[in-house]
Parts: structure tokens; C-alpha cells; sequence
């Protein structure tokens, strides 16, 4: 997943909504606590003024506060909601009870009727608060400053819980996001996981170019994998008919070759005939095996399907023919509607060389049954000769197509026939049945 388109997109959008939540988090905590301030200075300033409203000077020149506010919060010591008014000129106080003897300061008073709202000052116990105040001149001349304020924390209890209601929610929006990110992201992807499986389809044979409707950003990538199919099967079709020339060019001096050795051998130059022959014989080989590939079409269809119980009854009909396979018996086990996913002359090409080299070495009979799974067909050819010897079985299993290196027709046969079912993605196995050889194929049913 560390190289996953789909991951890194998720991750830089989970990484996105998060900072983007969190800014926006900080911005709605700044903006409730500004709403909550307002709030506070508003109620404030009901208080002021109905302090205002109560408040007058004597005969004498005091100050009197009558009646006083009836907010309970004003009368308990130090509740964190207090007033007070001073006289300007003598500096006299009247207070609110919750004050006890502690005085409200201030910064510097503002101008006469003008309210002026001090959001952040110490208050009688150090605490930060939120004041508002006035100051008023009355027909006489004579002025007072009236200030009512509350403890700050009010507000960042309100803010707090704000907060602690607010982050729940911001989380499930996140989650929401995520997911959702998540499912545009792979729904996006999805032509990208459509042309993968396009690919998956040529590569196992089952089309022979992608066969997409992608959108307009990955049509081009579409287009371009399918030129490049459309080149490389005009180059292999220009390199099997380059391979099948050079064999059927090949085959003339051959024929020539053979004819040499037998006039060397009418003189009586028999070793040296047998040297020409021997050579002759790998090259036969070689071109025998190059014309077997040549005939395997470019890009095997995976549809391509036969009969294999009709295919081996042919093969087997000729082999009976060889004088080597005239004392044998030979057993067909394969249902008349068993079908395998190989081309007819593959397949007998395949069973061709199988029954072949088995009735060269079986004693008395040959079989041949096939059975099918859900998504492979099986195919087996059993002789009841000597084997192969257990110490060469897994060394020429190993080699595969380098069989033919061993010389002779079986050599030659065995790797024409690696050579057909690996073009179809199948494979082959050998085992010793004792007594015996059984020689397997297995071809998978392309979906």
C-alpha cells in the first residue's frame, strides 16, 4: 500500500479536513467567544444603566444608590459580579456588597455620557474580568462614574463547554469527510482498476486489445497500450514468419544432406556419414521444433476450445499405425463432452508426441483419460514402460524446454509440447507410476 494512489490521495485529504477542521474549529471557538462577550457586555450594560437610574447625590453632596440592583449575585462576597459608584469630586464609593471593601480600578475614565467597555482587567481578587462603565453629569454640575462588572470566567466556562460540545462533532464531521473522501477517491480510481483488468484480460490471453470506454483523462493511456499491442503483434507475426522461413529454408539442404550420407555410405564412408547424420539429425530437430512454434498463432486466443475425447481418438488411431504400437492396447478415459481450452491441432500436436513417445517405450498398454475442475482441464498420458529413473526425473522437469538438448524424437517431442502449453499459461508435470510413466498437463479455463 505504500505505492497506492488511492492511500496517498486518502492521506493528503484526511491530512487536508483535519488542518482545515481545526482552523475552523479555533476560528468558531474565537467567534462564540466574542458572541459571548457581547452577551455579557449587553446584560452589563442593562445593570449599568438601571444602576444609573438609582443612583443620585443628597442635600449634602453624597452619593446614594436606591434602590439597589436586585441581582442576588451583587450581595454574596466576592461572587464575581460587582458595582460601584464613585463621586468624581470628593472620590466618595458606594459598592455592591459581593466587592466586601475592595475597589474597582480602572484605566483611565472616559469622557462625560460615553460608555466605555474595559473587556480585560484585574479584578478585587486578581481574576481577570469585563467591566462596563459611565460616567454622568448631572443639572448641578456635579458628576459620578458608574461601573458594573463580571468575572471573565464566566465566559470561558461558556467557551469551554462550547468547545467541549463542539470537538464531538468536528470529530464525526471528520469521519464523515474521510469516508466520503475515501468513496469519491475510489470512484474516481475506478476506470483506472477497469483498465487493469483490461490489461489482466490481455495478458491472460482472453482479448487481444483493451476494450475500454475510459474517461478522457485515461483514454489516451488506453489508446497508447493498444498501439503498442497492435506494434508488438505485427512484430511477432514478422518474427514467426521470419522463424518459419528460415525452417522451411533450412529443410532443402537437409533433404540434400541426407542424400550426401547415403551415397557416402554406398563408398563405404560410413563414420564419416554418421558424423553428417548425427549433425544433421540436431539440426532436423531444431527446425521440426521452429516450425512447431511457428504454427502456434500469435496471441492464443483464450477461447479457442476442442473436443478431447475426439482429438485423442485421432491421434490414437495413427499411432496404432507404428510398427512399435501394433502389440499395444490402447484406453481412451475421457467423456464425449469434455472440452479443453486449446486449439484442435494444438492440442493434437500435444498428444501427437505424448502418445507417441509413450508407445515407444510401453510394454503392453497405453492410456490416455482427462478430467476437468472448476478452472483447469487436466490431461494424461500413462505407459506401463520402465519410467525415468528418479534421480533424472527432477532435473528434466527442471529444464523444460532445454529437453531437446538430450537428443532423439522423445526429447524433441516432450519440449514441443512445453513449448504449446505454456503459450496457453498451462503446465507440465511428469511421475513414475510404477510401473510407468505418467506425463500431465494442466490447462486453466480462462473466464
Amino acid at each position: 500500500m505504500g505505492n497506492s494512489i488511492r492511500l496517498r490521495l486518502w492521506l493528503a485529504a484526511t491530512i487536508s479536513v483535519l488542518v482545515a477542521l481545526a482552523i475552523a474549529g479555533a476560528g468558531l471557538r474565537y467567534l462564540f467567544e466574542l458572541h459571548v462577550e457581547r452577551r455579557v457586555v449587553g446584560e452589563l450594560t442593562v445593570d449599568l444603566n438601571e444602576l444609573i437610574g438609582a443612583t443620585s447625590f443628597t442635600s449634602d453632596g453624597r452619593l446614594v444608590v436606591s434602590p439597589v440592583l436586585t441581582d442576588p449575585r451583587f450581595a454574596n462576597p466576592l461572587s464575581g459580579y460587582y458595582w460601584q459608584v464613585e463621586n468624581v469630586a470628593t472620590g466618595g464609593l458606594e459598592r455592591s456588597r459581593s466587592l466586601w471593601d475592595a475597589k474597582l480600578t480602572l484605566p483611565a475614565r472616559s469622557a462625560s455620557g460615553e460608555l466605555r467597555t474595559v473587556e480585560e482587567f484585574l479584578g478585587p481578587g486578581g481574576e481577570l474580568s469585563i467591566a462596563v462603565e459611565r460616567t454622568i453629569i448631572d443639572a448641578s454640575g456635579r458628576s459620578f462614574r458608574a461601573i458594573v462588572a463580571e468575572d471573565h470566567r464566566t465566559v470561558a466556562v461558556s467557551v469551554s463547554e462550547y468547545v467541549r460540545d463542539l470537538a464531538p462533532a468536528l470529530l464525526m464531521l471528520a469521519a464523515v469527510l474521510m469516508v466520503a473522501f475515501f468513496i469519491q477517491i475510489t470512484i474516481g480510481l475506478a476506470p483506472l482498476e477497469t483498465l487493469r483488468v483490461a490489461v489482466r484480460n490481455v495478458i491472460a490471453q482472453r482479448t487481444a486489445r483493451l476494450d475500454v470506454a475510459a474517461p478522457s483523462e485515461v483514454q489516451p493511456l488506453a489508446d497508447e497500450i493498444n498501439r503498442l499491442l497492435d506494434a508488438q503483434e505485427k512484430a511477432l507475426v514478422r518474427a514467426r514468419s521470419r522463424a518459419t522461413d528460415l525452417a522451411h529454408g533450412l529443410k532443402t539442404p537437409l533433404q540434400v544432406l541426407s542424400a550426401d550420407i547415403r551415397a557416402l555410405r554406398k563408398k563405404g564412408e560410413t563414420d564419416l556419414a554418421d558424423e553428417i547424420e548425427k549433425s544433421a539429425g540436431a539440426i532436423r530437430r531444431h527446425v521440426e521444433r521452429e516450425l512447431a512454434r511457428a504454427r502456434l498463432a500469435p496471441g492464443v486466443s483464450g477461447k479457442a476450445s476442442c473436443l478431447v475425447s475426439d482429438v485423442a481418438a485421432g491421434v490414437i488411431a495413427v499411432v496404432k499405425r507404428t510398427p512399435s504400437a501394433k502389440q499395444l492396447s490402447f484406453n481412451l478415459d475421457v467423456t464425449d463432452d469434455l472440452t479443453a481450452p486449446i486449439d484442435e491441432g494444438d492440442l493434437s500436436e500435444i498428444l501427437g508426441n505424448l502418445v507417441e513417445n509413450a508407445a515407444r517405450y510401453a510394454k503392453s498398454s497405453v492410456r490416455v483419460g482427462a478430467s476437468t475442475a472448476r478452472d483447469e482441464v487436466t490431461v494424461s498420458v500413462a505407459d506401463d514402460g520402465p519410467g525415468i529413473p528418479d534421480a533424472d526425473l527432477g532435473s528434466a522437469l527442471s529444464r523444460g524446454v532445454q529437453l531437446d538438448s538430450k537428443g532423439g524424437s522423445s526429447g524433441l517431442g516432450l519440449a514441443i509440447v512445453f513449448d504449446i502449453v505454456e503459450a496457453y499459461g498451462g503446465s507440465l508435470a511428469m511421475a513414475n507410476a510404477d510401473p510407468g510413466l505418467v506425463v500431465t498437463i494442466s490447462l486453466p479455463r480462462h473466464n
